[in-house]
């Protein structure tokens, strides 16, 4: 089978294909749950958001317009998914842990020593994403983890490109004042997630 343009695999979809959903799942399930994961640091939670993403996908398929990209619509669909849960659920930080370990892990060869060093980074880095409000780490994910630019994030979020700019500054401000002397570890740890 070729290669099919996300825009042909709505159409068929649109047309009643499930095999095109199936497709659709295959080529951008690794954004969408790690999206998920970034927001809500529940590996089950993700699990369970990826398939709520693709199941709006097919139940919202005729109100997609396939001359658009897909990409934003499933960030703005798992952006927002994540975000209602987070709402409901108060317990969403003790998973950030989580989140930070399987990230890294996903990024650097396993040894002792990488290990080690990824533990003590990791355990800075998740004392100061505690320190952030939920809007303000939704733009860190998209911006450091997802690398989406300021006006991707914009779109998906569906706010001003100056709100991005501005929620992305003040976290930097709280990540640095929590990070304090370990600032190179910051930048460090968000160069090896992109």
């Amino acid at each position: 089978m070729e290669d099919k343009l996300d825009q042909d695999l709505i159409l068929e979809l649109q047309a009643g294909e499930l095999d095109a959903l199936g497709d659709m799942y295959d080529r951008h399930r690794h954004l969408v749950y790690r999206t998920a994961l970034a927001i809500t640091c529940d590996p089950d939670m993700a699990s369970d958001l990826l398939q709520e993403v693709f199941l709006r996908l097919h139940r919202f398929a005729e109100r997609i317009d396939p001359s658009r990209p897909l990409q934003p619509w499933l960030y703005r669909m798992t952006v927002n998914l994540s975000y209602t849960w987070i709402k409901r659920k108060s317990r969403w930080i003790r998973y950030l842990n989580e989140m930070a370990e399987n990230i890294i892990m996903e990024r650097r060869p396993a040894s002792p020593h990488n290990i080690a060093e990824r533990d003590e980074s990791w355990r800075w880095v998740r004392q100061a994403i505690l320190a952030l409000p939920v809007q303000q780490r939704m733009v860190v994910v998209l911006y450091y983890i997802n690398d989406l630019s300021l006006k991707e994030i914009s779109e998906i979020l569906e706010i001003p490109v100056g709100t991005v700019k501005s929620r992305l500054h003040y976290a930097r401000r709280v990540l640095k004042k929590q990070l304090g002397t370990h600032r190179e570890v910051l930048r460090t740890v968000f160069y090896e997630t992109t």
